[in-house]
């Protein structure tokens, strides 16, 4: 049973940081390329950022670029994203997503529809 479980939402201040996680079990990560995608309230869910999955190509919105950074360990199966200068615009709930990362992924990272697999998500809110 493949689960992505999101952590380090919450509530900050403009300006702040967070980190948030994504813990994965039940798939063989090293073969998923890694995504997040956000979902403000009456909003569709729109990509912010992806990594392949050896880590060595990372892509972002233009929304965040300069301010979000995605990482990943393959030996936690983890990926991250550190998010500095948060703005009251980047309030949504934060999804980690995979697709497996065959030769198509460089064309898939950014549609959320092309995703295999879906964490529950993570509120995170910044107040101005």
């Amino acid at each position: 049973q493949v689960q992505l479980v999101e952590s380090g939402g919450g509530l900050v201040q403009a300006g702040d940081s967070l980190r948030l996680s994504c813990a994965t079990s039940g798939l063989t990560f090293n073969n998923y390329g890694m995504a997040w995608f956000r979902q403000a309230l009456g909003k569709e869910r729109e990509f912010v950022s992806a990594i392949n999955r050896d880590g060595t190509n990372t892509y972002y919105a233009d929304s965040v670029k300069g301010r979000f950074t995605i990482s990943r360990d393959n030996t936690k199966k983890t990926v991250y994203l550190q998010m500095n200068n948060l703005k009251p615009e980047d309030t949504a709930v934060y999804y980690c997503a995979a697709a497996l990362a065959g030769s198509r992924w460089y064309s898939i990272y950014s549609d959320p529809r092309a995703m295999n697999y879906y964490g529950k998500g993570t509120l995170v809110t910044v107040s101005s």
